[in-house]
């Protein structure tokens, strides 16, 4: 075991010393090698989001203790919480008038768990929320992607408003864990229960990202034909991918943190 860790800091610390084209070469690297292991291992690659709804639930479950049990909400963005409450009720919508199906209804069952963690964060657990740390200005997101909605949409028949509706929302999930990370950087030390839901996410999201990539691969490319023509399809797959990029150095730190034996997480300067 000491030998596995000395290995796991010795890697570490030379991906540590790495300047930054290096550090984003060895990521896309190791991101192309767990999409190639998980097309051997998975064979119905409807299964990674199936997985993806499921570790993100964990992630929420893991939320929900936290609030409950240890009575605190320090270390969690009210900002991160009220983006995801916005895509999400923007794609309930858009779920309601366009296509109605299974994850209409996780959706909305995402959407009431957000709803309740704002509460308990805005009014319950107010005392111990980090209003200063929080301080991700969130119109530097919705904007943007309201503009790039306006400009870059689905190419379907139907109605043109639920179309923009429906790109806004994809464009604003890729980044509405922002402030979280935001929050996280600003305190440096991230408590084991904030670390944990944070890297559900950034699992949920890769695995996501896999079933889309491998999705594209399967059918070569008629997947990205059948989602409409123009800019559209590659952006909702830039999407993806994006949303994965953003959590991939915060998840880093986390294993790095676990297989050291740390419980809480630290974060060195410049890590968002």
């Amino acid at each position: 075991m000491r030998v596995s860790k000395r290995s796991i800091g010795a890697v570490a610390g030379w991906v540590r010393r790495q300047p930054p084209k290096v550090k984003a070469f060895l990521s896309v690297v190791s991101g192309m090698a767990a999409l190639a292991f998980l097309r051997f291992v998975v064979h119905d690659h409807d299964n990674l989001f199936v997985a993806a709804e499921a570790v993100h639930a964990v992630g929420i479950s893991v939320l929900i203790y936290k609030l409950t049990k240890e009575k605190t909400c320090a270390g969690l963005s009210l900002k991160s919480q009220e983006l995801t409450a916005l895509f999400l009720s923007v794609r309930l919508y858009c779920s309601f008038v366009m296509e109605y199906d299974i994850h209409t209804l996780l959706d909305s069952a995402t959407l009431v768990t957000t709803l309740w963690v704002m509460y308990m964060i805005r009014f319950k657990l107010r005392s111990s929320y980090m209003e200063d740390k929080d301080n991700f200005a969130v119109y530097y997101v919705v904007v943007p992607c309201a503009v790039l909605a306006l400009l870059v949409h689905p190419t379907t028949s139907h109605n043109f408003v639920n179309r923009i509706f429906w790109a806004f929302c994809v464009y604003l999930e890729a980044v509405s864990v922002l402030p979280q990370l935001r929050l996280m950087q600003n305190t440096k030390i991230v408590e084991p229960f904030t670390a944990h839901y944070v890297f559900a996410l950034g699992i949920a999201r890769f695995l996501s990202c896999a079933h889309w990539v491998l999705q594209v691969l399967d059918t070569h490319g008629r997947l990205l034909t059948a989602l409409g023509y123009g800019l559209w399809p590659s952006m909702v797959l830039l999407s993806e991918i994006v949303q994965t990029f953003i959590l991939a150095d915060f998840c880093y730190y986390y294993v790095k943190s676990i297989f050291g034996g740390q419980l809480v997480l630290r974060l060195p300067a410049g890590v968002v």
